[in-house]
């Protein structure tokens, strides 16, 4: 009977283990199946590519309200040759009218030769991307390049008809934003060799006669505007050039033409407020950045420049103009190789001030004139004298070290004989000959200021105090 009993049992558990090994397995068929399904329905996956458009068309994000233009769909052909300029007008014209964002598009692997253009705005979106990347270009409120975009090909290509001052003209928008990976080829070998330029001329004289060269890229009258990302090189003049704007924000910018390229500047702005210029890479020709008349509130920091002209507040009060400028940060920076470090220049003659200015921790590498102040500046040989002058005060000089050419002191401030400079600022200043021994002392001329800390070299004639001169006047009021 017993043995009966564990017989039973034991069938009973072959049949339970058997039972539960089939749920098992169903089970886990089950769960493999929601768990495929659940990966092929995930929507971080790539979507595939859209068709090329044949004809002027745009693409439409659904989720995001973004309109795409592909350039190419607007007739441009990519070569390096075609003239592609009233594409990009089309592309512009139809992203102006868009409700919601747009996106101009330059692709990759495209070169795009356009010529001297005017973007103008407003348009309807509230904001504007101009985004160019290695291989093409967006415009938009967001526009990409991503290729190469270019200019005609020197002077004798440029069309008689079309500015020889500027290139691409961005005039009138809000909230635009020129980003992107892509390059910019001024193409400005042939300018920079016109005879009117500097030692190009007869046994190396300038010779006269018409010069005008285009600025690469400029904005007028526009506000909230972002250019970040870009490669930019050979422009025939400035780079890159802000008039009447505000609320500018430009970052990760890589600029370069050679250091005997005339008035290649970096970046220059004029009448321009509310800007930062951000963890860029600028070697030219000229000023890496050079700030004009009517600029304010101006933020700079973790530039690289060099070889260049250096940072340069000016030139200002040019034909007896009045010039202001106020609250200017430069700080984090690198100049190397340069004829000058961080420079204020003015014009005799000219009216209003230069005030609030901070130069922090800046790292000098062979630089002529590290620190300089020059309120006598003259671009030709013959300037005259004259007794009114653009008022220069509070300025700071806070961590400035590193090495000087010997060619030129160290710093050198020279002030107007009627309106001298006030409140400069010395702070852990430590220049050293690049080359040698020999340590030329520091030139001041109508200087008043202060040493924080004892400098290298000693800053000794610099003036205690402040003028009664200036005490007693309104001279420098903007």
């Amino acid at each position: 009977m017993l043995s009966s009993s564990l017989v039973l049992i034991r069938v009973l558990f072959l049949f339970l283990c058997v039972s539960f090994l089939l749920v098992q397995g169903r089970l886990h068929s089950t769960y493999t199946e929601l768990n495929h399904l659940h990966a092929i329905s995930r929507i971080s996956l790539p979507p595939s590519p859209a068709p090329e458009a044949v004809s002027p068309s745009y693409n439409t994000d659904s989720l995001s309200k973004v309109t795409v233009l592909n350039v190419r769909s607007f007739g441009a052909v990519g070569d390096g040759v075609s003239d592609e300029t009233q594409a990009f007008k089309m592309a512009w014209d139809t992203a102006c009218q868009v409700e919601e964002q747009a996106i101009i598009l330059v692709p990759r692997s495209y070169s795009f030769m356009v010529q001297s253009t005017i973007f103008t705005g407003p348009c309807k979106p509230s904001d504007l991307t101009f985004q160019p990347f290695l291989s093409g270009v967006w415009f938009d409120r967001n526009e990409k390049i991503d290729g190469t975009l270019m200019p005609p090909d020197g002077p004798d290509s440029w069309p008689r008809n079309s500015s020889r001052r500027q290139w691409l003209v961005f005039y009138r928008i809000n909230g635009m934003a020129l980003l992107g990976s892509g390059l910019i080829d001024g193409r400005g070998e042939k300018w920079w060799d016109l005879p009117c330029k500097p030692h190009k001329g007869i046994n190396g004289t300038t010779a006269p006669g018409p010069c005008d060269s285009p600025v690469a890229i400029r904005f007028f009258m526009s506000s909230n505007l972002t250019v970040k990302g870009l490669r930019v090189k050979n422009s025939p003049q400035f780079h890159f050039r802000f008039d009447g704007c505000q609320n500018v924000h430009i970052e990760s910018l890589w600029i370069k033409s050679p250091a005997q390229s005339p008035n290649t500047d970096g970046i220059h702005i004029e009448n321009t407020n509310n800007v930062g210029i951000y963890n860029s890479l600028i070697s030219n020709g000229d000023d890496c950045v050079s700030i004009g008349a009517g600029c304010y509130n101006v933020d700079i920091k973790n530039v690289s420049c060099g070889p260049s002209h250096g940072i340069s507040i000016g030139s200002l009060g040019m034909h007896n103009s009045r010039a202001c400028v106020s609250n200017i940060r430069v700080s984090d920076s690198i100049i190397k190789n340069s004829d000058n470090g961080v420079r204020i220049k003015t014009w005799q003659g000219g009216s209003g001030a230069v005030s609030r200015v901070t130069f922090q921790n800046i790292h000098m590498d062979s630089v002529r004139n590290p620190i300089i102040v020059d309120q006598y500046y003259c671009s030709t040989k013959s300037c005259p004298n004259q007794t009114s002058a653009v008022y220069v005060s509070d300025i700071l000089y806070s961590d400035i070290k590193g090495t000087y050419d010997t060619r030129s002191p160290a710093m050198h401030f020279a002030c107007s004989d009627s309106i001298p400079c006030t409140n400069l600022t010395l702070s852990e200043v430590e220049l050293l000959p690049a080359k040698g021994e020999y340590m030329s002392n520091p030139i001041c001329w109508n200087a008043y200021g202060t040493m924080q800390t004892l400098t290298i070299p000693l800053a000794f004639c610099l003036l205690d105090g402040i003028p009664q001169m200036v005490q007693e006047s309104d001279v420098g009021q903007c």
